[in-house]
């Protein structure tokens, strides 16, 4: 027992967005916390690696819904600006359809209605109108819905909410909702995309997620100076301003359950004593693998049958020329809009013609790669549990290559002077990822809410969990605000 003179003691297992922040979340209200993470380094999917004088995000890159990270590191006295500077690209990114056709998304509100209306005319007033829905959405969506822990249906029995969440669509397609506003094939994919990431075709995915369209339009595409990792380190400083202690190079390999109740975490280390436990690592490697069978509230039957979010094919590359026609973040939406989502979600296989995207942050920031160099991220969204060999990864590393060179109009692969890549093995292996998925569950409409897997144990009172395969879902902005959430129950539990 805890003497009550002392601080309650919190373990959290991992270091990625969800843990620290949930860590600084707790210590803040004076519990003592451990954070125990698997890898060298704190971040999680967000970490960093150097090679070659080129500095790698290995994961997000996209920097949207500032307002979060705002209100994240005020609750703690603090602005993002104490921890990392933010920049708005402007384009916020460029998009490259058929035909090799390239767009500049501007940033600058009266820009991009000029550029709707000149793809399609009268589609800026009707862009007017979606955003003006979208906005309403984002303010319910991410303002309120997204903070609640979705444990009890009567969560959302305020008449009002009910009202709000009529009006937000939750029940229509995005599908349906974004050809009531526009016809064109390419402002239908621009205003489509980042569906893409959310884990379902745009036919299965609630109109309520239009709200990331006033996320990408109108808030702006941001880049932390440094890199996306400058976030991570901005939170680990807070939570060690805070008293949190990380230690890394620490797989939890055991929950100790005694009387329905955890008394800590087994490691390589030995035992960590706690009065809670909030496992911030994959939510079906804990369960699963880490609890004993006795206090597993989920199946096998039960995750086999999740709708996953997509896993990613990822090549870290540096390349000791500049690259001409691209900008910090460029969708390649020259192939099969539909075909790649059909191979993703509905008829699980490696794309036949994908899409994918490349980032170029040296074109922003210098300090990423060797003056005169570039680095260079590729990602392509696939489908999870798939064959991952080198002989597919190569092929595709040439598809892109090709594709590349045909747009930039000159070599890169004999520039290539460093090489990596990184898909559904290395989720596994580093993170335990279910089945090599990159961003979680799919967000459909039977997995939102109260319908995801609930981040309060059932069998085992102090155990709680949090990041993307729990609410809110998947995402830098919905994992910070998850541990938040999650260390909120924990505070009126325990």
């Amino acid at each position: 027992m805890t003497n009550p003179t002392t601080p309650k003691h919190a373990v959290v297992i991992g270091a990625g967005f969800a843990g620290l922040a949930a860590a600084s979340t707790l210590a803040q209200a004076g519990w003592r916390v451990t954070v125990l993470e698997k890898n060298e380094m704190a971040g999680g999917r967000a970490r960093v690696f150097r090679a070659q004088g080129f500095t790698f995000d290995m994961g997000p890159s996209w920097y949207w819904m500032p307002d979060v990270f705002e209100k994240y590191f005020a609750r703690f006295g603090k602005k993002v600006a104490d921890y990392y500077e933010l920049q708005r690209l402007d384009p916020s990114y460029q998009v490259i359809f058929k035909g090799n056709e390239a767009v500049d998304i501007p940033a600058a509100m009266d820009e991009l209605r000029a550029l709707f209306e000149r793809y399609e005319p009268g589609s800026a007033a009707r862009l007017d109108e979606f955003l003006r829905q979208a906005a309403y959405k984002y303010e319910v969506g991410i303002n309120r819905l997204v903070y609640a822990p979705s444990r009890s249906v009567l969560e959302f029995a305020d008449p009002k909410l009910l009202v709000d969440m009529l009006r937000m669509d939750v029940l229509q397609s995005m599908h349906k909702h974004v050809r009531r506003f526009f016809k064109d094939p390419r402002l239908l994919e621009l205003v489509e995309f980042p569906i893409l990431f959310l884990g379902a075709t745009s036919e299965n995915t609630p109109a309520l997620y239009s709200l990331m369209n006033y996320a990408d339009l109108t808030l702006g595409t941001w880049y932390p100076k440094g890199g996306m990792h400058k976030i991570v380190e901005g939170m680990v400083t807070l939570a060690r301003e805070l008293g949190v202690e990380i230690r890394c190079n620490q797989e939890v390999t055991e929950i100790v359950v005694e009387q329905g109740r955890s008394t800590g975490v087994r490691t390589a280390s030995g035992l960590v004593a706690a009065d809670a436990v909030v496992a911030g690592a994959d939510y079906h490697h804990i369960e699963q693998q880490v609890l004993a069978p006795a206090y597993r509230h989920y199946d096998a039957k039960y995750w086999d049958t999740r709708t996953m979010a997509p896993s990613s094919l990822l090549f870290y590359l540096g390349v000791n020329r500049r690259l001409d026609k691209l900008r910090h973040h460029n969708l390649f939406f020259d192939e099969d809009f539909t075909l790649h989502a059909h191979e993703i979600y509905e008829a699980p296989q490696w794309p036949s013609r994908p899409l994918f995207y490349a980032s170029v942050p040296s074109q922003t920031d210098p300090t990423v790669a060797p003056e005169g160099q570039e680095n260079l991220f590729l990602l392509i969204p696939v489908a999870p549990n798939l064959p991952d060999t080198d002989d597919t990864r190569e092929h595709y590393y040439e598809m892109l290559m090709d594709k590349l060179e045909r747009h930039c109009g000159h070599p890169i692969r004999a520039h290539v002077v460093f090489k990596r890549s990184y898909a559904h093995r290395d989720f596994l292996a580093d993170y335990h990822s279910f089945k090599g998925n990159a961003y979680g569950l799919a967000n459909t409409l039977k997995q939102t809410a109260i319908l995801k897997p609930t981040l309060k144990s059932k069998k085992v009172s102090n155990l709680y969990f949090t990041g993307q395969l729990t609410v809110p879902g998947p995402g830098v902005p919905p994992s910070l605000i998850s541990g938040q959430v999650v260390a909120s129950e924990v505070l009126k539990e325990n």
